[in-house]
């Protein structure tokens, strides 16, 4: 029996310019109360049906009503001062002026579950929803409470995974962690990252995944890939790890990076989500091309663990630029499925 390709995105998508400043990253919202709380679920509904429309299998909500990828679950959470600022190092790239830990860190209630109630009610396809992960969290704070990066991680962990059994049972089929911090850190991954990611998948009864990006949009990122050399072999220390963990997906970035394909064989017996559309550039990638980049991941995995996906989020293109790409990931897949 022939096996479709899934496809999917790994993050967010563009926002509508009546909804945030577009372009940007972290753009700022163009309206406020019940007027952006609608503004979000009408841009929610346009990604779906985008994605839908484009063949992609497994649907996201593009992450539209989310400012930043990190801090838009952290602001709903208690014992964080985010009128107090301290100056720190980002992923040993860039500092930031990020808010402080003040005290024990609470969930009052769920951040995302009307998000995913919404996207649940727009298509019956299997659904993905990102959050940030136990790691990168704490990288983008000031730790004025537990004074231990370890402890901060593990109290996020038992936060998210609170957050996680909501959306679970609000109807998410898939829960995606973003995780670039592990491409960074491999002492503290090796030591304790993964532990807390499994911490946050306990006893959760959905399929898990993981998201390591070299990031993007910023030029501290663009400055640090440059400085990697000819190949980038950072997944080369976490793959083993995670290959032995009870996550079920691992994304990393493929088409138009410099990570050997052959990584993948680290990871045995869990599904791929092979970075097959480049989103640091609007040129438009051809069905082929992405068909071409699925079929080498073959070489290293099967059929039935492949599913093709960004490299990342794609929130600073052009709306017609983003869909084209999402044709073409779905296209090409089922360019490939046709083939084998």
């Amino acid at each position: 029996m022939k096996k479709n390709i899934h496809t999917t995105i790994s993050g967010s998508l563009p926002k509508p310019s009546w909804l945030a400043e577009t372009g940007k990253l972290w753009g700022q919202w163009k309206l406020s109360g019940a007027e952006l709380d609608q503004a979000k679920a009408d841009a929610m509904k346009i990604v779906v049906s985008d994605q839908i429309n484009a063949g992609i299998s497994i649907i996201t909500d593009g992450e539209q009503t989310r400012q930043h990828f990190v801090t838009t679950f952290i602001e709903n959470l208690s014992g964080v001062d985010f009128k107090r600022k301290k100056t720190v190092r980002i992923r040993d790239r860039y500092d930031a002026a990020v808010p402080m830990v003040v005290d024990k860190i609470n969930r009052k209630k769920s951040v995302f579950v009307n998000d995913v109630r919404l996207l649940r009610s727009l298509t019956s396809k299997p659904i993905k929803f990102t959050l940030p992960g136990p790691m990168t969290m704490i990288d983008t704070l000031y730790d004025d409470y537990y004074k231990s990066r370890e402890k901060l991680a593990w109290r996020f962990a038992e936060v998210l995974n609170e957050e996680v059994k909501e959306l679970v049972k609000a109807g998410v089929d898939i829960i995606q962690f973003d995780e670039p911090a592990f491409n960074v850190f491999f002492d503290e991954v090796h030591d304790w990252g993964v532990q807390t990611l499994e911490r946050a998948i306990k006893n959760v009864r959905c399929t898990t995944a993981v998201h390591i990006c070299y990031g993007y949009g910023i030029e501290a990122n663009i400055k640090w890939k440059n400085s990697l050399g000819k190949e980038w072999r950072q997944y080369e220390k976490v793959f083993p790890l995670l290959s032995k963990s009870k996550i079920d997906q691992v994304s990393l970035e493929c088409i138009n990076s410099r990570v050997p394909m052959e990584l993948i064989s680290l990871l045995q017996k869990k599904d791929i989500m092979v970075g097959a559309i480049d989103v640091a550039t609007n040129k438009i990638e051809t069905p082929r091309q992405v068909a071409n980049i699925l079929k080498q991941a073959l070489k290293y995995t099967s059929i039935k663990h492949l599913i093709g996906c960004t490299n990342c989020g794609m929130v600073t293109m052009p709306r017609e630029i983003a869909n084209a790409k999402l044709k073409a990931l779905a296209d090409g897949a089922a360019l490939l499925s046709r083939e084998l």
